[in-house]
Parts: C-alpha cells; structure tokens; sequence
C-alpha cells in the first residue's frame, strides 16, 4: 500500500494537482468515478472487464488520496468498519441473507 500511495502522491505533484485535491473535491471524485463504475452495468450484466477494473481504479485512487489527505491509515479504518460491521451482522442472523441488520 505504501509503494502505491507514493505513486499517486507523485504522479499529482508532477502535475501541481494537490492543490484541487481538498477531501470535499476528493469525495466529489469518488461519487462521479462511483457512478462511472455503475454505468460499466447498466441495462445489463454484460460488462467489459477492462473497462470496470480502469473505473474501480479510479475509485480506489480517489479513496487512497482522500485517506491520505486525512492522514488516516486505509487498512486501518476498513478493519475497524468491518469489525463494526460484524456486530451489526452477526453470522447466525445474516449468513446467505441480505436483510439490513436493523431488521435481522
């Protein structure tokens, strides 16, 4: 992670970028790249693989560039969410449903 979070940071400051990257921009960016994702599915569920993994990239980057913006550890929070998430959906109530946990 550390290798690709340094890539990014270079490729924006070879191109002077972090000045647009506040994490009210950033977020701007995962929704528009989120809906880019969504439209690689729409009508139908004959994807092209290339061009889902080109916008699910532009997510994650968006994501790790917020993360480090607000100099928080990614690996560090999705654990701590999913650990959160695990009491929310305890195996024995969500295994193979899809239920929201407030209605398990």
């Amino acid at each position: 992670m550390k290798k690709l979070i340094e890539e990014i940071e270079q490729f924006n400051k070879e191109r002077d970028w972090d000045q647009f990257h506040s994490p009210e921009n950033l977020a701007k960016s995962i929704a528009i790249e989120s809906g880019e994702l969504l439209e690689c599915f729409q009508w139908n569920n004959n994807y092209n693989k290339n061009e889902v993994c080109e916008e699910l990239a532009d997510v994650f980057t968006y994501c790790i560039m917020m993360a480090d913006k607000l100099n928080v550890d990614p690996e560090e929070i999705v654990l701590k969410k999913l650990e959160k998430t695990r009491k929310k959906y305890p195996v024995d109530k969500a295994k193979g449903v899809s239920t929201k946990y407030n209605k398990l």
